[in-house]
């Protein structure tokens, strides 16, 4: 039977919207049932308590638990490889941090690929790092710190929570942008590390401010410059590295991610609500208290981020040679 040339045009307008209306309702109908946050580390870090400052307030606006399940060990890649074979639903995320871009040069052989297998939901925060010195040390700028360091090759120790984390590359990405002359000592997390460095048994730390401010303020170690682009708010009259080193940044970001062929419209749900998060009154009280810097971002920005960053760490990971042991 020939249609009417008028009915078949509607029925063909018709037809041409059902994925575009389908999308929507999708997206409207998200979610039906509990999200998943994998988070990579275990409970009680940085990464575990943003997710449980964001957690809620998806929950709340999005009218479906928002569960934190820790899936630590090797380093973020036992949680990561959980997300990438995971149903590309919407139902399980990643706590994405930059060892997450880190590990793509420094592991050999993962069982996935972070950038092919992880898409982007949404920036949250940047950890801002401070360089630190035992007052031991007599510089009392970078500029000083990094004569001192020539003056005294090879005797001046930098420590790190591990070899191959953004505390350690921050050190290495020091050295080949400023010629200082110090060398890597590696600990098993940042506790001894920061113990053996208010002890005077080591010289420097790169660390994230949060966990060095407390000592800071209180005369036990020196802090010279921040390794952002900009100074903190929280410390203002820190100067950063880059004012003495030009072009240097060395931070830490947490994102959201979702396995790859994740729907867009379910994507672009979760970017709005997170945002919203970000921008509200509490949330930004209490990252400010963590030090930390809300990164607001669109799936595309912060998977141009997640790209960047994984672009430079390579660089540094292949310059110093460090490896996974």
């Amino acid at each position: 039977m020939k249609l009417p040339r008028r009915k078949f045009l509607h029925l063909a307008a018709g037809t041409a919207a059902l994925p575009a209306v389908s999308g929507i309702a999708r997206a409207q109908a998200y979610p039906t049932r509990p999200v998943r946050i994998i988070v990579p580390y275990p409970p009680g870090g940085g990464t575990d308590i943003t997710a449980r400052l964001i957690a809620p307030f998806l929950s709340e606006r999005l009218g479906q638990p928002f569960v934190i399940e820790n899936r630590g060990g090797a380093g973020a890649n036992i949680g990561t490889d959980v997300v990438a074979k995971s149903s590309a639903d919407g139902y399980t995320l990643l706590l994405i941090s930059t060892a997450n871009m880190i590990n793509s040069a420094f592991y050999k052989n993962l069982p996935f690929n972070f950038i092919r297998d992880i898409t982007a939901v949404a920036g949250l925060v940047r950890l801002p790092i401070v360089l630190e010195v035992h007052p031991s040390v007599p510089a009392k700028t970078t500029a000083e710190f990094i004569a001192y360091s020539k003056n005294n090759p090879s005797k001046v120790n930098f420590v790190s929570s591990g070899t191959g984390t953004s505390q350690h590359l921050a050190g290495e990405l020091f050295k080949m942008m400023s010629g200082a002359n110090i060398v890597h000592v590696p600990y098993r997390g940042t506790g001894p590390a920061l113990t053996d460095l208010i002890g005077g048994q080591v010289q420097v730390m790169f660390d994230n401010l949060a966990t060095s401010l407390e000592h800071i303020r209180a005369g036990k170690l020196r802090g010279l410059g921040m390794a952002t682009s900009a100074r903190s708010e929280v410390i203002p009259e820190l100067p950063t590295l880059a004012e003495t080193v030009p072009g240097y940044e060395a931070s830490s970001v947490y994102g959201l991610g979702a396995p790859t062929g994740t729907p867009v419209e379910i994507i672009e749900s979760l970017n709005r609500t997170v945002n919203a998060a970000l921008a509200d009154p509490r949330i930004k009280a209490r990252l400010l208290e963590l030090t930390t810097i809300p990164i607001p971002s669109t799936p595309t920005e912060f998977r141009a981020e997640m790209l960047a960053t994984t672009e430079k760490w390579a660089k540094v990971v292949i310059s110093s040679g460090a490896t996974a042991e």
